[in-house]
């Protein structure tokens, strides 16, 4: 992580909106000289930052760095919990265990674990999940509400809608959500959420939320497993996409269902998320632990669970399962 100052500048010219900052103003604003300023400066040009400067108006950023940074991140980010606190990460064998371990160090609320690269992604029942460096978004967010265990379940579902909306936002194409953690695009997956609990057994601790999503791959970077199964961002719209803009989008949705959720609870959330679902009304296999259940996805209850209608008309309740489109 690094140093408060570097942070406050990166704030400062977030807040200024592209207007120049005079030496004078930063320094007053950082607490140091103007000397440190251009320092500063000096670093974020090192990092791939193009700033302009003036004689007589000081400094503004006029573009910024093809690959995520901290800073990058920083900049413009329209949250006051989520990514305040960012861990960033060239290479990890997985966010997850980073966001873990920190969360049970006391990191605050809405810390940002994210990597350019994972030797060792997992998705749901401990499946790898494919992480090249430079190409996707591979993050994880140390959530703290103050909720009973039972809830947790329901937040793999707010970040479907909030990464969804954030797609749609950045991306201009509107994907589909597949119960319980997957985004799809023309039946693909681009999106997977794993969500984890750190719990007593009346109280969370932290909810390790774990975002995997597909940005910039071309076809050629999947391994020839997943051609049928996984795609891109870019391969969808034909276009590169600014990862960290999306990242920061993901953060602002999500920040803000979380308070919607913390305040009304989850139905207006499960209205948002049925809005989305891919395989609501549709015949679909349930493949759960104890076997599989076929019928119609008739929608999930309050607690997100997946309500199937099978052809005796009995419903069943599905709490953890693959879902296969018949």
């Amino acid at each position: 992580m690094q140093s408060p100052t570097r942070t406050k500048l990166i704030e400062a010219f977030s807040h200024a909106n592209g207007e120049f900052l005079s030496g004078q103003a930063l320094a007053n604003i950082l607490g140091c000289s103007r000397t440190a300023i251009w320092k500063h400066i000096e670093e974020l040009r090192k990092e791939g930052f193009e700033l302009e400067a003036i004689r007589n108006k000081g400094y503004r950023i006029i573009s910024t760095p093809k690959n995520m940074t901290e800073n990058e991140l920083r900049l413009g980010l329209k949250t006051t919990i989520f990514g305040k606190t960012i861990q960033y990460l060239e290479s990890t064998d997985s966010t997850q265990k980073v966001a873990h371990q920190l969360a049970q160090e006391g990191c605050p609320d809405g810390t940002l674990v994210i990597a350019e690269e994972q030797t060792n992604g997992r998705g749901r029942l401990a499946r790898n999940w494919h992480s090249p460096k430079y190409t996707g978004i591979w993050m994880s967010l140390v959530l703290r509400p103050k909720l009973p265990p039972a809830k947790a379940p329901q937040f793999t579902l707010i970040a479907a809608v909030a990464v969804a909306r954030a797609i749609e936002d950045i991306c201009e194409i509107s994907p589909d959500i597949k119960w319980p953690n997957d985004l799809l695009l023309n039946g693909k997956k681009i999106t997977g959420i794993l969500t984890e609990l750190q719990a007593d057994s009346d109280k969370i601790n932290a909810i390790i939320m774990g975002i995997g999503m597909n940005v910039n791959q071309k076809e050629q970077d999947f391994p020839k497993e997943l051609h049928n199964n996984a795609t891109s961002l870019a391969i969808e719209t034909g276009k590169e996409i600014s990862r960290s803009e999306l990242v920061k989008r993901i953060l602002e949705n999500l920040e803000k269902y979380y308070l919607l959720y913390l305040e009304k609870g989850f139905a207006p959330l499960k209205l948002l998320w049925e809005s989305y679902a891919v395989s609501l009304g549709k015949d679909i296999i349930a493949r759960t632990i104890s076997g599989n259940i076929s019928g119609k996805a008739l929608g999930i209850t309050e607690e997100g669970v997946l309500k199937i209608e099978d052809q005796n008309g009995q419903i069943h309740k599905i709490y953890s399962a693959d879902i296969e489109m018949k």
